[in-house]
């Protein structure tokens, strides 16, 4: 099953994680399922500064251009461990963007991933 173009994996059953029936009032059928707030909110810093990666590849390139670029997934696994290197020889932060190395290897690990899955979808 599809929403928006993010594949979600539909539970064959659904339990409150204390027991509750799901007739029964306070009852949440959740148990087993993603917790987002463990990496939105425990990430907050992070993700904040890898959205500032993003915002510059934005307005550098186009809004979400990244996704159609051939071969991406090798490509952004290279600027990935570019990234890497420039940050093992020293350099804490991106000439270009002026923005931290970290910030755009955590950029370019999460289009890689992003693509993968793109694939996957295709591909099931």
């Amino acid at each position: 099953m599809h929403v928006d173009n993010i594949a979600v994996v539909k539970r064959q059953f659904e339990e409150d994680p204390l027991g509750k029936s799901a007739k029964e009032a306070g009852a949440k059928l959740d148990a087993g399922k993603p917790r987002p707030h463990l990496v939105l909110g425990s990430f907050a810093r992070a993700l904040l500064e890898v959205s500032k990666v993003g915002t510059f590849g934005a307005n550098k390139y186009s809004d979400n251009g990244w996704i159609t670029v051939p071969h991406g997934q090798e490509r952004y696994a290279d600027a990935e461990l570019r990234h890497y290197l420039y940050e093992c020889a020293g350099e804490k932060i991106d000439n270009d963007s002026d923005l931290l190395h970290r910030a755009h290897k955590a950029w370019n690990a999460l289009a890689v991933l992003e693509l993968y899955l793109r694939e996957q979808e295709k591909n099931d």
